[in-house]
C-alpha cells in the first residue's frame, strides 16, 4: 500500500471521481448507442427495400421486353418460344 500523503489521497479523490461520473453516464451511453444501432438497421432496412424495388423492375421489364419478342415474332396464340 501507498504511504498516505496529500498527493496520493488528490489521486484517490479524482480517480474515485471519475470513476461515479463513469457510474452516472453509463444509462444514458446505453441508451444513445441502442438508439444509434436503431437508426442505423432503420436505415438498412430502407435501403434494401429501395435495392429490392430496383430489382424487381429490372425483372418486369425484361418480362415486358420477352412478351412483346413474342407477341412480334408469332402473334398471339403460338406455342413456339
Amino acid at each position: 500500500m501507498a504511504i498516505p500523503t496529500p498527493v496520493n489521497g488528490q489521486i484517490t479523490d479524482a480517480v474515485t471521481q471519475v470513476s461515479v461520473a463513469n457510474m452516472g453516464a453509463a444509462p444514458a451511453l446505453a441508451s444513445s448507442l441502442l438508439r444509434q444501432v436503431w437508426a442505423q438497421a432503420m436505415g438498412l432496412q430502407m435501403q434494401n427495400a429501395t435495392a429490392r424495388q430496383e430489382h424487381d423492375s429490372v425483372i418486369a421489364d425484361a418480362l415486358l421486353g420477352s412478351a412483346v419478342r413474342r407477341l412480334n415474332q408469332g402473334g398471339v396464340g403460338d406455342d413456339t418460344p
